[in-house]
């Protein structure tokens, strides 16, 4: 069976919907998994986390965006050996890699846990995520291939199938395990995630047997001098590619390491006791930023999907097309997060009681929420630079924030009168910092103007959306906190969008393009 080609705009949607729903059951195990383990349990699991990002970085950072870069580029050639040879030289390349890792975490096993983890408690959840690895590095190179012949619908089924598995098989196991202490009930929850990946890969396989065509081997595959130097060949350019990306992944994984600890003795320099900075900071990291990552769904989705179409069109030197996709990208990305900015802002307090029974980190959501735009639209402005071959300025620019980040975070942070949001200020600054370089890194590449009077009606539309927000949520009609903020939230949103229509930032063709529902809209042309 043949891949179904979506336009841009459609597979950033397939992709928007796959994520949005993935986002919104990941905090299923964020409240059900301390209930069940306790903190401490939790916190196992935590310790497992970083080690963990760090490898996977390695391993397949940025392959998959390279996988996608290059078959994009030969699909708009019609070279499909091409496309065979890059990969299957990827799966041996990160298949490869990964197994080394495994070998030398087995073999290091007992000294991660007790002197880099710090807690020899680990050892046991550490064992059970190594099979996570080598199942990331292949399917992260099949979910390159789908997206660099546009067809976004396994990836989405992919990440939809893997988090429904990891969801319940890690809570299951984590029951099933608890009796035999907190360390094989931390390790019986990673279990779940390796299951999740295994669904994941699953999807993706079926998809790439039916659609494999029956073919006679080529000239060049019938002739294995050839195809060895051809591989080598695809293998510069994949390794070209993937690296920077790899190393840019890279720096923000270790900045986020060196932030938690960095934070953490800041605070404590700062006079305030032990477990209240470890909680203030759990509550920054663990439930403010996953909040102001919500609408990021739509982010991946347009940064996944630019990569492929940036490429083709600068196969063909079709800067125009370049243009229009930059636009449609950073205009959805200012659209969309917009609503999330303006409730996450004006009901902080009712939002974080709602879901996380505790408001107190609602003024650290409150500070962030604005600054969130520029963290909106840092993923398609660094896709763009990928995919127009400039990886090693995003490298750069994602370093420097990082950098900036560090010292702010010990300037402020130990500073009594900023405490925790000194460690917040800092963040934001990273966040603004790493998007205005992309911006201008962009600008001078290609020439691309964001077209200001966008922002105006959107800062208009989100300024009455506010002011529908709060005329309701003061009126209090239900008197039950959490229908209230419902009320006035849907309300406010469908003011919102509204508003988009009235201003003409979104027409009936932008909704035909979002599949399922464009349909009830009529066709469309390709975008």
């Amino acid at each position: 069976m043949a891949l179904r080609k979506q336009t841009f705009i459609q597979g950033a949607m397939i992709l928007l919907a796959a994520g949005l729903l993935n986002r919104l059951l990941g905090f299923v195990p964020r409240i059900v998994l301390p209930r069940m383990i306790g903190a401490e349990g939790v916190g196992l699991i935590q310790l497992v986390y970083p080690f963990m990002i760090v490898l996977l970085t390695l391993i397949a950072g940025g392959i998959p965006l390279a996988v996608a870069k290059l078959v994009a580029e030969s699909e708009a050639k019609g070279d499909q050996v091409a496309i065979r040879r890059i990969v299957r030289g990827s799966v041996s390349l990160a298949l490869s890699m990964s197994l080394i890792a495994v070998a030398a975490c087995l073999g290091l096993a007992k000294w991660i846990a007790s002197y880099v983890m710090t807690d020899p408690r680990v050892q046991t959840a550490f064992l059970a995520m190594l099979p996570i690895l080598p199942l990331v590095a292949v399917s992260s190179v099949w979910r390159g291939y789908f997206q660099g012949k546009m067809n976004m619908i396994p990836t989405a089924f992919s990440q939809t199938a893997e988090t429904l598995v990891r969801i319940a098989l890690s809570l299951i196991f984590a029951w099933m395990l608890l009796p035999n202490g907190l360390e094989w009930a931390a390790a019986g929850a990673v279990l779940g995630m390796v299951a999740g990946e295994v669904a994941g890969l699953l999807v993706l396989w079926i998809q790439l047997i039916r659609e494999r065509p029956s073919r006679p081997p080529s000239y060049a595959e019938a002739n294995p001098n050839l195809s060895r130097s051809q591989d080598k060949k695809l293998m510069r350019q994949m390794l070209a590619i993937a690296a920077p990306v790899t190393g840019s992944k890279m720096i923000g994984s270790l900045s986020y390491l060196l932030e938690s600890i960095l934070t953490a003795r800041s605070l404590a320099i700062a006079g305030i006791v032990p477990a209240i900075a470890t909680a203030q900071y759990g509550a920054l990291q663990g439930m403010v930023i996953p909040l102001l990552l919500l609408p990021g769904a739509l982010t991946y989705s347009l940064a996944v999907s630019l990569v492929p179409a940036l490429s083709e069109a600068a196969s063909r030197g079709d800067w125009a097309t370049i243009h229009v996709r930059l636009h449609q990208s950073m205009r959805l990305a200012v659209v969309s997060g917009a609503p999330f900015i303006v409730l996450m802002g004006l009901l902080a307090e009712p939002l974080c009681t709602l879901l996380y029974g505790d408001g107190s980190m609602a003024g650290m959501l409150r500070w962030m929420a604005p600054i969130a735009v520029f963290l909106y639209m840092q993923a398609p402005l660094q896709a763009a630079l990928q995919a127009l071959n400039r990886p090693g300025t995003a490298l750069f620019n994602t370093f420097a924030g990082a950098a900036i980040k560090i010292i702010l975070i010990i300037q402020l942070a130990t500073r009594p009168e900023f405490g925790i949001y000194g460690a917040v200020i800092a963040i934001a600054v990273n966040m603004a910092l790493v998007t205005l370089l992309h911006w201008i890194s962009v600008a001078r590449l290609t020439g691309f103007r964001m077209q200001s009077l966008d922002f105006l009606k959107v800062t208009v539309a989100m300024i009455i959306m506010s002011a529908v927000a709060l005329w309701i949520w003061n009126r209090h009609w239900l008197n039950v906190g959490a229908a209230d903020m419902l009320t006035a939230s849907i309300a406010s949103v469908i003011v919102y969008l509204l508003l988009l229509i009235a201003l003409k930032l979104i027409d009936r063709h932008d909704v035909a393009r979002i599949p399922i529902v464009g349909k009830l809209f009529g066709p469309t042309k390709p975008t």
